[in-house]
């Protein structure tokens, strides 16, 4: 049976009341996630996975560890909380990049340009992402990386293909086939050291081996290419 106590006069439920965060309380701890989250994908991209520790980001984030463990209680959930934040926003610009293009081919053409170059652009950080970790236990944060990158190359490729701008052919394994060359292409250990001045240039080339590795004839693929560089540029 319920009870109730009688304080002062006043009628008070010996319940506890179901604490209710307020609004500043809210934002303020998000702010503090998003702050772990930023430096720990900071240090992904200067060190690497291995120095993702809860220790240094907490110190590099001006966050007390203990805070940091009450967000993340594990070296692998805080990475996979990184590696969605960073699929998230790679996948978002990938979508933009083909949304601004007019059709399904030429969309599957300015996601490819747009990946090369953020690859280049961010070349530490994605080869930290892509790269085998020491700890087996985070295989399957890293790779949710690809995956999410290879879900996105098949959506555009299925797209391309009902359209019948493409021949026949079998998407998922076209996009894995696609990620590998683009990112051997553009941030392996063979590519070119990276230069500004020569960035637009050998996005298009990736882009260009690209179209004409999933079937595009070579003047149309060109046609693309240029159609691509030119969306791109026109964007803020």
């Amino acid at each position: 049976m319920a009870t109730a106590l009688v304080i002062s006069g006043r009628f008070r439920s010996s319940f506890p009341m179901a604490y209710r965060q307020t609004d500043k309380v809210v934002r303020k701890l998000a702010a503090r996630r998003e702050a772990i989250l930023a430096a720990a994908s900071d240090t992904l991209a200067e060190k690497g996975i291995a120095a993702v520790q809860i220790a240094p980001i907490a110190e590099r984030a001006g966050i007390a560890c203990g805070t940091v463990y009450r967000y993340f209680p594990s070296k692998t959930e805080l990475v996979t909380a990184v590696v969605a934040a960073l699929c998230e926003q790679e996948v978002t610009a990938l979508a933009a990049a083909s949304a601004s293009a007019p059709g399904p081919l030429s969309a599957l053409a300015a996601a490819v340009g747009a990946f090369a170059r953020r690859a280049i652009a961010r070349r530490p950080l994605v080869l930290a992402l892509t790269a085998r970790p020491v700890e087996p236990e985070l295989d399957g944060a890293l790779i949710s990386f690809r995956r999410a990158l290879v879900q996105e190359f098949e959506r555009l490729i299925r797209a391309a293909l009902a359209a019948s701008h493409l021949q026949h052919q079998e998407a998922a394994l076209a996009a894995q086939a696609l990620l590998g060359a683009l990112l051997e292409g553009a941030i392996g250990p063979l590519a070119p050291a990276a230069d500004p001045a020569q960035t637009s240039a050998q996005v298009a080339r990736l882009t260009l081996f690209a179209l004409r590795a999933l079937g595009v004839s070579d003047a149309r693929a060109r046609g693309l290419v240029l159609q691509a560089e030119i969306t791109a540029g026109s964007r803020p």
